[in-house]
C-alpha cells in the first residue's frame, strides 16, 4: 500500500485532529528507525502512520484497541508483518514482539507524545528549539507527560539503541515534520 492509500484509509476512520497529528509523528520516527536499523523504511512508515487506526472507535475499550486496527489492515490488504506490529503495540493482550518493526514500534508510540509535550511547554510552542538535553531532563520527572510511559520508550534496548539515540533519533524526526504537526 503506497502512502497516499494509507492516508486515505486512516482519515477515513480516524477523526480525532490531535490522534491524527500523533500517528504523523509515529510515522516520522518510524522512518527514522528504520533509517538508522538498515531496516525497511516504507513498511515502519506504513506502521507507525496506522497503528491507531481504530482509536476512535475502541478510546472506551481499549481491550479491543489494535485488535480491530489488525483486522482494518488486513482486510485491506497490508503486509502481515505491519499487521502484526499494530496488533502488539497495545501491551494489553500479552502478545510477544518478535521482530524489529514490533518492538520499534512499541518504543515509538509514546515517545511521540512525550516529545509534542516537550514542544507544548515552551512559550513559543515549538519543536524547533526542543533540545535532547531536555527531553533527557523531563524523562526522570514522572509528572511531566504522565500518559507517555517511560517503561515503554526504555524498551528502545530491545532495538540496540541507548535511550539518548533512540530520544535523539525521534526529536529529529518530528522537526522534519514540525510543520504537519501544528509544531
Amino acid at each position: 500500500m503506497q502512502r497516499e492509500e494509507a492516508l486515505e484509509l486512516l482519515q477515513k476512520h480516524l477523526h480525532n485532529e490531535n490522534l491524527f497529528h500523533h500517528s504523523l509523528a509515529v510515522e516520522a520516527i518510524m522512518q527514522g528507525l528504520a533509517e538508522s536499523l538498515g531496516e525497511d523504511v516504507e513498511e515502519f512508515a506504513l506502521a507507525g502512520l496506522l497503528h491507531d487506526i481504530d482509536y476512535d472507535i475502541t478510546v472506551d475499550d481499549l481491550e479491543k484497541h489494535s485488535l480491530l486496527g489488525a483486522q482494518i489492515l488486513e482486510e485491506n490488504g497490508l503486509p502481515a508483518d505491519v499487521v502484526y506490529a499494530v496488533k502488539v503495540h497495545n501491551e494489553r493482550h500479552g502478545l510477544e514482539r518478535l521482530s524489529l518493526l514490533d518492538r520499534a514500534l512499541y518504543a515509538a508510540d509514546p515517545v511521540s507524545g512525550f516529545i509534542t509535550a516537550a514542544a507544548l511547554v515552551r512559550p513559543d510552542k515549538k519543536l524547533a528549539e526542543v533540545q535532547l538535553k531536555s527531553l533527557k531532563k523531563r524523562f526522570k520527572e514522572k509528572a511531566f507527560a504522565r500518559g507517555a510511559s517511560r517503561e515503554q520508550m526504555a524498551s528502545c534496548s530491545e532495538l540496540g539503541l541507548e535511550l539518548d539515540e533512540f530520544l535523539s533519533i525521534a526529536l529529529e524526526s518530528c522537526k522534519k515534520i514540525a510543520p504537519q504537526l501544528g509544531l
